[in-house]
């Protein structure tokens, strides 16, 4: 079935940085649909897929990688554009319902009666106390009389705090006596300690919405000479944004382009796999990636930064052996050192090779290896699961028949499939997007990311636009299918090191508390 679209709507696609022939082509993935990802088998401690490390191991990697770092560039990678809209989805919904006193709401929600009782453990306290003040108004007060909404709105409104429209990463997270840090500056505190360059800088590149970047670029320079100080170090802070063209066309539940009030077409953001044009675009030896809102107090950070350090380290020799092995093949080497190159593609990396790759002439193994091996590597962190939603490491087959590791989330497997719900059900580990990645090769130059994306692993969602029920993509993920052609490790790291903030009760964890 062809698609109508007029000549503004051809001009508003041209705008957005996107060709008719791609508006069709994603038209036509909502008709068809994604194919669901193939589980071959969980990826486990016991059968090699995730790797544990036992002590010696990780003083071994430690040891190298902080012997190494001095001469590479390294780069903190953190995806922050998300509004902290969500974390306050319980207040939302409280304020909207009770307006005045609420005298009976505990019951109902329980998580908006857990935020007023420990409201003055919350960084962020003194910030709402003084916002009220200026408009005369005391907190105590209205919590003794009961008025809570009138405290929730001046917490999330745009013209008071405006925390419900912030990103997360400007929030504050943490306190440290009389001081508070926001989820920005944990991650250069955490920088300092692993992300540390050679000549002595810390780069940290945060991926931003528009209308945010202003407040992060101001964040960032009223903090920057603070933490060079604390730290001896120099900071350097980037930021992008997710771009235009990377958004896809909306549409209704019978797959038609949707129109705003004024007939133009809708498109949405594709979601975090758009971030590979962003990562694609960073200069560096080493990329370290972790969300932006995955940070802890000082007190809890020591488990991140032994891991941090143990997985670039794995990084570094992972990447050498690689390296040493291309450039034997490009110089012609022996039947042995091809057979050596095999058992490290096939063990380590967990690279499957051709049924008959043994039986082939040395110069077509050395093809396929050369071929397999010369790709962008990650070694990704993976904590014990403990219920938590998302995507988790699995060995899989793809569209080709091949047989690799790849982080997959839920919505890609087929649940109705009795065997692949055992295969999701057996899994121990869980992804906590916690990655180290080398993206240059053994000829020190870099890859083109965007060739090593798997475009048949992104997925459609539904959402609410009004009274309408709208369908997206989501592009391929990044940790997911963005990065599944990548040659990938799994590492098990502590549970310590992943506290996401999902909610703004979790920020009354234990573990975002002054120690």
């Amino acid at each position: 079935m062809s698609v109508t679209l007029t000549p503004e709507d051809l001009q508003q696609i041209e705008a957005h940085g996107l060709t008719r022939e791609q508006v069709e082509a994603q038209i036509a993935r909502f008709r068809s649909g994604f194919p669901r990802t193939q589980l071959a088998d969980a990826a486990t401690v016991e059968n090699g897929g995730i790797v544990r490390l036992g002590d010696d191991e990780i003083g071994h990697y430690i040891d190298l990688y902080q012997r190494r770092s001095k001469r590479l560039k390294t780069i903190k990678f953190v995806p922050a554009s998300g509004a902290a809209t969500r974390m306050f989805k319980d207040l939302y919904e409280f304020s909207a319902k009770y307006f005045g006193v609420a005298t009976n709401f505990a019951k109902e929600y329980p998580s908006v009666k857990e935020f007023l009782e420990n409201i003055r453990t919350f960084a962020f306290f003194e910030d709402l106390q003084a916002c009220m003040a200026r408009n005369g108004l005391d907190l105590q007060e209205y919590m003794n009389r009961g008025d809570y909404s009138t405290i929730i709105n001046y917490l999330l409104k745009d013209q008071f705090l405006a925390y419900g429209s912030l990103p997360k990463g400007l929030l504050k997270f943490h306190r440290y006596g009389g001081e508070a840090r926001t989820p920005v500056e944990e991650h250069i505190v955490e920088g300092a300690e692993y992300a540390r360059s050679g000549d002595g800088k810390v780069h940290i590149h945060f991926t931003v919405s528009p209308e945010h970047r202003d407040l992060f670029r101001k964040l960032t320079t009223t903090v920057r000479s603070r933490y060079e100080k604390m730290f001896g170090i120099r900071l350097n802070f980037s930021f992008s944004e997710q771009q235009h063209y990377t958004d896809t066309i909306a549409v209704d539940e019978q797959n038609n382009p949707i129109r705003d009030e004024e007939g133009r077409l809708v498109f949405r953001p594709g979601g975090h796999g758009a971030l590979i044009e962003n990562l694609n675009a960073q200069r560096a030896d080493i990329i370290f990636v972790k969300n932006i809102d995955n940070v802890v107090p000082d007190w809890m950070k020591h488990s991140t930064m032994v891991y941090k350090k143990a997985l670039a380290g794995m990084l570094i020799e992972l990447t050498d052996k690689t390296f040493r092995y291309l450039r034997a093949i490009d110089e012609g080497c022996s039947p042995q050192m091809l057979a050596a190159a095999a058992r490290f593609a096939r063990n380590t990396l967990h690279i499957e090779l051709p049924d008959d790759f043994d039986s082939l002439a040395p110069k077509q193994r050395a093809a396929v290896l050369h071929d397999r091996l010369d790709r962008p590597m990650r070694i990704c962190g993976m904590v014990k699961n403990q219920g938590e939603p998302g995507g988790g490491p699995f060995f899989t087959i793809n569209t080709h028949g091949i047989r690799g590791l790849q982080i997959v989330e839920t919505a890609q497997i087929n649940r109705k499939d009795p065997q692949q719900e055992a295969l999701l059900q057996s899994s121990t580990h869980f992804n906590p997007v916690d990655l180290v990645c080398s993206t240059r090769n053994y000829r020190g130059r870099y890859f083109d990311l965007r060739q090593f994306v798997d475009p048949e692993t992104g997925f459609i969602s539904k959402k609410s636009r009004g009274a309408q029920t709208l369908k997206s993509q989501e592009l391929p993920g990044l940790w997911n299918g963005a990065m599944a052609n990548w040659n990938t490790v799994f590492v098990e790291v502590p549970l310590a090191t992943f506290n996401p903030v999902k909610t703004v009760n979790d920020l009354l964890r234990k573990e975002h508390l002054e120690g």
